[in-house]
């Protein structure tokens, strides 16, 4: 598996060189600065690349090349939109590089209540609150329908915490749900953000997926002529907020969406924390069961409330099985190379991460610390290897 690590361009605070001491040798990055929509020009993806190489890394997966909400609610004509997206794509083939990460999340990319919620033994880590995030869409946004999206002891803890709360608590609990969008764009406040869900009234879950496969059916033959791979991230957290859709959330909409455009340039993004979060998903079951489709992995772990809350655990030490889950990987590399497969080799990152030590004193994209995620990719590291021997000795 090729050990890699998300980096946010000029964007990041964490530097190539120091990437380089974490021992990961593939780079996932993206033109965050590039508004959506527009055309990726090859010589911004060539210096970009360029500057990566020079620090000793492989440009691995673009991660994202994002999707307009136009095409989302599939609104208008979006002719030009699906041209740009295409000749992005072209650009990206034409400097070497062939996968691309996306999501069709509306609206919202991941979403916490908490971006430094305290861990047992020291350091901070994201988590969602179901009863913060119901006071959120009930008592700050006036969503009334949402009471039928959580459990009544939920609505309750989210009355409590709603009235107990100042205006600076609120505002940063509006603040940390906005923190997932990535880039340099403007978060919504609250009258922004009842503004941009209106333009998503009466798309439900059937329009939804009508949206994705139109987009699929848009992108995924100029893959196929050019010799890249998509693979979709799955929804985070994997159930509907807002009174939005989430339609990439469980083992059936990802059949139902490998199905919907049936090709190998039509993939997944293997996310153990968001599949996780979901109480009926087996994530390990997941990846055998769609192995073949699998083109990048994002290796992290959650522990879940009986609520419908969760937050971010330690990579080994969450509800996930990740050794099993690691070696389902394997086992699909091993499958690849047996069968002379050329693109044998998963990349993963470590996903998320606690923040530990210096890291909250570096003011990091939330969620990406260089503490914790290292630590978290020497564990993985240290997985891989126990398994890849035990496979050796045991052969």
């Amino acid at each position: 598996m090729k050990e890699s690590w998300r980096w946010y361009g000029p964007l990041d605070k964490i530097l190539l060189g120091e990437i380089a001491q974490t021992g990961a040798t593939g780079i996932v990055t993206a033109l965050h600065e590039v508004p959506y929509g527009e055309v990726w020009q090859r010589e911004t993806i060539a210096s970009r690349k360029a500057d990566i190489e020079a620090a000793g890394f492989d440009w691995v997966v673009v991660e994202s090349l994002p999707i307009h909400e136009r095409i989302k609610r599939n609104e208008g004509d979006l002719s030009g939109l699906f041209a740009n997206y295409r000749q992005s794509m072209a650009n990206l083939a034409a400097e070497g590089i062939y996968t691309i990460c996306y999501n069709f999340m509306p609206l919202l990319d991941w979403t916490r209540t908490d971006l430094a919620a305290p861990v047992a033994r020291g350091g901070s880590c994201l988590r969602f609150s179901a009863p913060k995030m119901a006071a959120l869409e009930l008592f700050m946004l006036g969503r009334d329908a949402a009471r039928n999206d959580y459990l009544p002891e939920v609505i309750t803890e989210a009355e409590r915490w709603f009235q107990a709360s100042s205006d600076d608590e609120r505002a940063v609990l509006m603040n940390s749900v906005m923190a997932g969008l990535p880039g340099a764009y403007e978060r919504y406040d609250a009258d922004g953000l009842k503004t941009a869900l209106k333009l998503y009234e009466g798309i439900d879950r059937t329009a939804l997926r009508g949206h994705m496969q139109r987009f699929l059916e848009e992108v995924v033959p100029a893959a196929e002529e050019l010799g890249m791979r998509f693979c979709v991230h799955p929804d985070d957290p994997p159930r509907d907020i807002l009174g939005l859709p989430r339609i990439v959330s469980d083992a059936d909409d990802i059949g139902w969406l490998l199905e919907a455009v049936d090709s190998p340039a039509n993939g997944l993004t293997l996310c153990a924390g968001s599949l996780g979060a979901n109480p009926k998903n087996d994530v390990p079951a997941i990846a055998r069961r769609f192995a073949s489709r699998i083109h990048f992995a994002h290796l992290r772990n959650v522990k879940k409330d009986a609520d419908g809350s969760f937050e971010e655990a330690a990579h080994l030490t969450g509800d996930t099985d990740m050794v099993d889950l690691v070696a389902a990987l394997l086992q699909e590399e091993q499958r690849r190379r047996d069968a002379g497969d050329s693109a044998w080799e998963i990349p993963f990152r470590p996903d998320h991460g606690h923040e530990l030590l210096d890291d909250a004193s570096r003011n990091t994209h939330p969620g990406y610390p260089l503490v914790g995620r290292m630590r978290g990719l020497a564990e993985l590291r240290g997985v891989i290897a126990g398994l890849s021997y035990a496979g050796t000795a045991a052969s």
